[in-house]
């Protein structure tokens, strides 16, 4: 594809969906103020946002993966023109009325653009159609509530009904408090139609990021026929510190990082965010063409 073509999408849909990945990489407005910096979390570096986007948001000094919008993720994986969202217009529900529930929702919406923590899409993939789920840390640290597991359901049953690949990015703290049992039982929803469309013969890619923790760990992101994961990335149920303070011992150095849980054999293999593209492409085209030669 050319780069006037690139310029000028084909459609409103593609052209919205630029934009706001434009806006999660915080190069267009209210974000972009140039010339801007952002510093390393991790180490200090401090480099101009275009450098930042150029690397997705991977140190250029030190490797670590800072955390990105759901937007700019599926335009870092999905091929140009390809993207159509699914169910935008599912939001939370503030079923037990929690205090000041619904003035956080609200802030979190005006901070990130979004109407719930998770994104869900068909896109292709080196040429390949696939449904893409992505869960964002920014709202609400990516926490499940009926919302998100109505999405990531709605997900996996378009995936089955269509018999296409299934691939979920996971981001999260857990369930959300706010919305009680209502939440926790989300993980038993998400969790059941999954199982379903495994029994379909779907494949389902499960993309682990920092941090991916509590009920989502305990229900569809560890589920996965594969299961990638970023390096650096936080992969468990209770956090470290809580281990430490219940067993009283100190942990291993890397416990619960993603490399730790290579090793472990929780996760398949650990994939830089700037490869991630080339093999997801190259599992869904030998996937593929598995199902072809049937």
């Amino acid at each position: 594809m050319s780069a006037i073509e690139k310029l000028f999408p084909t459609s409103p849909q593609e052209r919205s969906f630029q934009m706001k990945a434009r806006r999660d990489a915080g190069t267009a407005a209210p974000n972009w103020v140039p010339p801007q910096f952002v510093e390393c979390k991790k180490c200090g570096r401090r480099a101009t946002r275009q450098v930042w986007v150029k690397s997705q948001y991977v140190c250029p000094n030190c490797g670590v993966h800072l955390a990105i919008g759901a937007y700019y993720r599926l335009s870092t994986v999905l091929d140009h023109g390809t993207f159509k969202e699914l169910n935008p217009d599912i939001a939370p529900n503030d079923v037990l009325h929690f205090p000041d529930y619904q003035e956080k929702l609200a802030a979190a919406s005006v901070k990130t653009g979004l109407k719930e923590a998770a994104v869900t899409a068909i896109g292709r993939i080196g040429g390949v159609q696939a449904v893409v789920a992505v869960l964002d840390s920014r709202f609400f640290m990516g926490s499940m509530s009926t919302a998100v597991g109505e999405k990531i359901t709605r997900a996996i049953e378009y995936a089955a009904d269509k018999h296409l690949p299934l691939i979920i990015f996971s981001a999260s703290g857990g369930a959300r408090m706010q919305e009680g049992i209502f939440s926790l039982m989300q993980m038993a929803k998400t969790s059941a139609a999954l199982e379903r469309f495994n029994r379909s013969g779907g494949l389902y890619i499960s993309v682990l990021t920092h941090p991916t923790t509590g009920g989502v760990t305990a229900s569809f992101a560890s589920l996965g026929d594969i299961t990638l994961a970023e390096p650096g990335a936080l992969i468990g149920f209770a956090g470290p510190r809580v281990i430490e303070q219940t067993i009283g011992e100190k942990l291993p150095d890397g416990f619960q990082r993603s490399e730790f849980q290579l090793e472990h054999g929780f996760v398949d293999q650990v994939v830089p965010r700037t490869e991630l593209k080339e093999v997801l492409t190259r599992i869904l085209q030998l996937h593929t063409q598995g199902r072809k030669r049937r």
